[in-house]
């Protein structure tokens, strides 16, 4: 069995890592690492773990974990894992990091938008982007997977097979995402409060969130140019999902068959990517509680554009569930072990 801990199990993804992996075959939590609950018992935390879990909340002790366990998972703010890792612990112990502090290589960039030093830049270039469909062989060989951004797994999967195709332009690249309100963490923000949420729709981190150079980034790889592009996030009153819309200018004239060849030919044998049938858009309610990501697309040939949509949950694909499958490729495992739960639906 392989012996995972979880640093900042008391978070919404920190949470969701513990529900997969209890119904993982392969794998047994022992460590569950919380800052705020230390010595509680984490069934107390969340009650729906009541007689599933009776371990107590331990620290954030990243340095005797790695005596301890095959993989830690750090479900935790920016900085912290970057903060604690070294050469030490990565000797031991195989460590997925759910926060951005690995996913962008450029380390100034990384301190310009996230507005924090960087604390571990030795690392950066070792670390191997996790987005599996992608990067799966680099995962299989790395000591530091980066888990990649909710907003960019689900943008990046939605464009990447078109751009690496070369029929999108680049710089035309507009990309419109809407998130349910998990995706902000499960501490206390007035922004995240029901009355400031229900019956409301807002755009936020206009031009500037976070995510952007996480998503130029990757996009670029799949360009071989250097991308900028719009991506503008909003908050919707619900508990969890991530839909985007992106929007390009087409570089040559393709029919629907064509685009549809090219989804197929990155993504036929993925389990977890959904190419739709025609004329059906990706909903929310389709992909919530599971590691699918439904896409699809029209081509508006009026305007010589092509509109890509991508739906899934941000929590499981976009956090955790990513995270698992992550796990299961450094450990050579099914990659759908402990991921193969049917979307819930209502």
């Amino acid at each position: 069995m392989i012996k995972a801990g979880i640093i900042g199990a008391t978070g919404y993804a920190g949470q969701e890592l513990v529900r997969i992996l209890l119904q993982h075959r392969e794998a047994e939590i022992i460590w569950y690492g919380s800052k705020s609950y230390i010595d509680k018992k984490y069934y107390e935390v969340f009650q729906n773990m009541f007689q599933l879990v009776d371990a107590d909340c331990m620290a954030d002790n990243m340095e005797e974990l790695a005596d301890r366990a095959d993989v830690i998972f750090t479900a935790t703010p920016q900085g912290f894992c970057a903060s604690l890792i070294n050469e030490k612990i990565l000797s031991k112990v195989r460590v997925i990091d759910l926060s951005a502090d690995f996913r962008i290589k450029n380390v100034n960039t990384y301190e310009e938008w996230y507005g924090i030093e960087h604390r571990s830049p030795d690392f950066i270039e070792e670390a191997v982007y996790g987005l599996c469909e992608i990067n799966r062989e680099r995962i299989r060989k790395a000591r530091l997977v980066a888990n990649p951004g909710c907003y960019p797994t689900c943008s990046i999967l939605s464009v990447y097979p078109l751009l690496k195709e070369g029929i999108l332009e680049p710089d035309s690249i507009i990309i419109d995402a809407k998130s349910g309100t998990s995706g902000g963490g499960r501490s206390a923000k007035v922004n995240n409060l029901y009355c400031e949420v229900n019956e409301n729709i807002k755009a936020y981190g206009v031009a500037k969130h976070r995510h952007t150079p996480e998503i130029e980034e990757q996009l670029s790889y799949a360009a071989r140019e250097n991308i900028y592009l719009n991506f503008t996030p909003h908050l919707v009153p619900m508990n969890r999902g991530i839909l985007v819309t992106c929007y390009s200018n087409l570089l040559k004239e393709v029919t629907y068959e064509e685009v549809k060849a090219i989804y197929d030919k990155y993504y036929k044998n993925e389990y977890f990517i959904r190419v739709l049938d025609k004329g059906i858009c990706p909903e929310t309610r389709w992909v919530e509680g599971s590691n699918f990501v439904d896409v699809n697309f029209v081509i508006d040939k009026r305007t010589n554009r092509i509109i890509i949509m991508g739906a899934m949950d941000n929590l499981i694909k976009g956090a955790a569930g990513q995270a698992v499958q992550n796990m299961n490729l450094l450990f050579d495992l099914k990659e759908t072990e402990g991921l193969q739960a049917v979307p819930m639906f209502p």
